[in-house]
């Protein structure tokens, strides 16, 4: 696949010291679906700004199609937003709305008609058209910021946390539309949103921003499965992974342990160095078991019915373990014994954050 967009170094500075984004290295292929996930103020936004033209880069560069994009101004890009705030025209009907763009390039009256009423069809608004934005329920309204975009039908889709005021049992749906629409007409997308659930289900490939810093870009999977960073760890998941510090040091048999609290959880088959650790397991990966060597005790400080699982909160000295089971025996106050399954425990360094091998 060819490149659609490519940051090469980008840095973006804020007077008088702000950096919003520092050594941004990131393609984006033709048909791609991107999606820049992490928690606010880490440059997600400004990121798409620099692509669409409305911020100017402070270093690097970016390539749209192979071409520096930095002599061209934002309306010459052939770029569509989709925001949060939905940015319609409180003054204009739906169809007006959806109509903009084509009407800035001079279509006709007919050509515009058309292909209004193919998307509106698309998106379940035909019977919405004469009605102006403040007479539409938010996901109406998304709904018709999506057609704005897809009428227009740019080379680049950029979305700014389109879902982010809408109801939870409206974002499903719309994530679903989202999802479908893109399989139709593969524009390639940069999706921004701070919903790491958004990010799973509608990221082909997903990066992890942090204090302006790429973290990890990879698929759902590998960021699930295999996060190179603690913060990546925490940050996906329902709750995330559980992040505890500790040390890593060898018995009598020279074998390696890791200890927290005086207790010590033997690490069969695993070789790590000695020294302070930080020891990541999800809540999928506890094993409630009897009391053994190695097993960690606890009192059940909180205890969630989830319908299909139970979610166990136990407070530990430093940290909070959260374990999810199916089991229905256990109840609030209990004391139980659990280990981690250390074939899909994640194991990162202390101060850096950083995953080891």
């Amino acid at each position: 696949m060819s490149c659609a967009i490519s940051f090469q170094k980008v840095e973006k500075i804020f007077p008088p010291d702000v950096c919003a984004l520092q050594n941004i290295n990131l393609d984006v292929a033709e048909g791609e679906r991107l999606v820049v996930v992490g928690p606010s103020g880490c440059g997600k936004s400004t990121l798409l700004r620099l692509v669409s033209g409305l911020e100017d880069l402070s270093n690097g560069s970016i390539h749209l199609f192979g071409k520096d994009c930095s002599g061209i101004p934002p309306g010459k890009r052939d770029i569509g937003m989709v925001f949060q705030n939905y940015a319609l025209f409180p003054h204009l009907s739906a169809y007006e709305n959806m109509a903009y763009g084509l009407r800035v390039r001079k279509e006709s009256s007919y050509d515009i008609g058309k292909k209004v009423k193919e998307v509106a069809q698309k998106l379940s608004v035909s019977e919405l058209l004469q009605r102006k934005p403040h007479q539409l329920s938010g996901g109406q309204r998304q709904r018709i910021a999506l057609g704005r975009l897809l009428v227009r039908d740019p080379k680049i889709h950029l979305f700014d946390e389109p879902l982010g005021n809408l109801d939870p049992q409206f974002r499903l749906g719309m994530r679903s539309e989202l999802a479908r629409l893109h399989e139709e007409n593969p524009r390639p997308s940069l999706y921004v949103t701070h919903d790491q659930a958004e990010a799973m289900t509608l990221g082909q490939r997903i990066c992890v921003l942090l204090d302006g810093q790429i973290l990890q870009t990879g698929t759902p999977e590998e960021i699930y499965n295999s996060p190179t960073h603690r913060f990546v760890a925490q940050f996906f998941g329902s709750p995330g992974a559980c992040c505890i510090d500790g040390r890593i040091e060898r018995n009598n048999e020279n074998l390696a342990e890791f200890n927290l609290d005086g207790l010590s959880v033997p690490l069969p088959g695993i070789d790590l160095p000695n020294g302070s650790i930080t020891l990541g397991v999800r809540p999928e990966d506890w094993q409630i078991c009897e009391p053994q060597d190695g097993s960690i005790q606890g009192k059940i400080t909180r205890l969630e019915n989830l319908g299909d699982h139970r979610l166990i909160e136990i407070k530990l000295k430093d940290s909070t373990v959260f374990i999810k089971t199916t089991r229905t025996d256990l109840h609030q106050g209990e004391a139980i014994s659990f280990q981690p399954n250390l074939k899909r425990a994640h194991w990162f360094e202390r101060y850096t954050g950083k995953r080891i091998p």
